[in-house]
């Protein structure tokens, strides 16, 4: 029996499930500098958002944007249309050779050679348009991955750019785990429209088309029968995918807290074993598992009920085709083969209806995915440098750039609020002489790492200013500034890779002598050393 409260539960999907928080108590915002990132246990980690889904804000921009994207190969995407449409029409074609060769087999007038003649050429030309209807699936398939794989590598490429490039405060207000499910789950999304679901799309109208068209030519009487039959496919597959969608979203949302938690409490072990939450996670997470599951079976119900129920509906359709049809061949000499191939037809007819239905679940997720998608790329980046921002560096290589600098540090009355109304520091005044060390003691959210972030310009002050030897850091290049500035962060992070290599981020060209020296400042030589491989440790995967 779970412990866990109303209350509680309600807490993990709203703080896991599908929100942004703008701001935690105390004015900090949630999971920012002044907290940890492991948040929830112990830490000071705010709600986290969740991954969205369900039905997009705006199809018609994130189509545009799709579009633009594959537009770069807008000549191959021509060949596929062409090809989509000749493997359509041999399908079609290939169905519709069925009618003479019937009527040669019910035909008096033929001998029985005659016919066993005209049977083998009817079925060797059956056999030529099936083989260029499979020739025309393979190149489209072939060419439309091309487009698709180019469209995502580009898409990948400016979102991992963009994040490069965003400020600070965008990483402290998003989860790892929501940016990384935009690489993953919603790239993966992207990829599946882009790859065969435009095409099915295609290919089912002209199908549809082409259908309707022979169907008309057979017999105008059947045809009319037959799209007697089509608003009640409307009808329905309209209806089971309203409630598709409906639990698709609530799939979506439950899909999100699960993975959300998941990233949270991997990244924070530690601090769940510190404070002896095993069995407390553990129950937090049955339950978001078990919400899942739930909402997962609605999903999938409604979404696995669509085939079947148009594949019955199509019995229907067949069933009155059939039924109608022999009645004209006994009262208006309506061909046997005639009958035969519009049964067929008849029953493809539902085919394309029930796959563009079904098909509908998948654009959805498709294009809530892209906008998650644009809505990084949409994110203003970081602001730039100034056009006269100069450059600074130490005072020992003056020869490097215009402006060497001491290193004098000052605040003047700076005034900053992670959100407008919540202000952290109000009208801060510190100076650090060259050389001099100074130690910001205070409570926990006091605003001492949001100092630190200051000076680096991670975030922009409201009011007063921060200079380093008289010069507005404002007026600095950010680079510039950012690489006279040695930061310790609080959390330590560590790539996969060599030791050697982690201590070289700072200054890739850095010889290994100039690594060693680096470790031994900061008091790491001696347990480095000690490492299996010394600097050549591998860390991580």
């Amino acid at each position: 029996m779970s412990r866990l409260s109303e209350k509680r539960k309600e807490t993990l999907l709203r703080r896991y499930g599908n929100i942004n928080a703008a701001a935690g108590p105390g004015g900090m915002k949630p999971g920012g500098p002044g907290g940890r990132r492991h948040g929830g246990f112990g830490g000071r980690g705010g709600p986290r958002s969740g991954i969205g889904g369900g039905k997009p804000k705006n199809a018609t921009a994130t189509i545009n944007r799709l579009l633009a994207y594959i537009g770069r190969d807008k000549f191959k995407i021509l060949f596929v249309f062409a090809f989509v449409l000749g493997g359509t029409l041999a399908n079609l074609a290939g169905s519709y050779i069925l009618r003479p060769i019937i009527n040669n087999l019910v035909t008096a007038e033929r001998t029985a050679e005659e016919k066993l003649s005209y049977l083998i050429i009817g079925i060797l030309i059956m056999a030529g348009i099936y083989l260029v209807g499979i020739a025309c699936t393979y190149l489209q398939q072939r060419i439309m991955i091309g487009v698709s794989q180019n469209a995502l590598v580009k898409i990948r490429e400016d979102l991992f750019g963009k994040v490069q490039k965003l400020p600070v405060k965008y990483h402290d207000t998003h989860t790892h785990g929501d940016t990384m499910s935009r690489f993953t789950n919603d790239l993966d999304a992207v990829g599946e429209i882009l790859n065969s679901t435009m095409v099915q799309i295609f290919s089912g109208v002209i199908t549809l088309i082409g259908i309707v068209a022979l169907m008309f030519v057979i017999n105008w009487i059947l045809a009319v029968v037959t799209i007697v039959t089509v608003p009640l496919f409307f009808y329905v597959g309209n209806m089971i995918g309203q409630q598709s969608r409906k639990y698709y979203i609530g799939q979506q949302q439950a899909l999100g807290a699960v993975n959300g938690y998941i990233e949270e409490t991997v990244t924070g072990q530690k601090v769940i074993k510190v404070f002896n939450h095993e069995e407390t996670t553990m129950e937090e997470f049955a339950f978001l598992s078990d919400n899942l599951r739930k909402e997962q079976m609605k999903a999938q119900f409604f979404g696995g009920i669509m085939g079947p129920v148009m594949g019955n509906l199509s019995q229907v359709s067949f069933a009155l085709s059939a039924t109608v049809g022999g009645i004209l061949c006994l009262t208006s000499n309506f061909d046997i083969g005639g009958l035969t191939i519009f049964t067929n037809y008849s029953r493809q007819f539902s085919r394309p209806i029930s796959e563009l239905s079904m098909q509908m679940n998948t654009i959805y997720a498709a294009l809530a995915g892209a906008e998650r998608v644009f809505e990084v790329l949409d994110e203003s980046p970081e602001a730039a440098d100034t056009p006269d921002a100069i450059e600074i560096c130490a005072e020992t290589n003056p020869a490097e750039c215009a402006r060497p600098i001491k290193g004098e540090v000052v605040l003047k009355n700076v005034t900053f609020g992670y959100v407008p109304g919540q202000t952290v520091l109000k009208k801060i005044n510190i100076t650090a002489k060259p050389g001099q060390k100074i130690a910001i003691v205070g409570s926990t959210g006091a605003g001492k790492t949001t100092i630190m972030n200051l000076i680096n310009r991670f975030y922009e002050i409201e009011e007063g200013e921060i200079l380093i030897d008289g010069i507005n850091i404002k007026n600095i290049k950010k680079d510039s500034l950012r690489s006279n500035i040695a930061m310790v962060l609080q959390d330590t992070h560590l790539f996969s890779g060599a030791v050697r290599e982690n201590i070289r981020y700072g200054r890739l060209d850095a010889t290994d002598d100039e690594v060693v020296a680096a470790a031994k400042i900061a008091c790491a030589h001696s347990f480095i050393q000690k490492l299996p491989q010394g600097y050549d440790n591998c860390i991580g995967g």
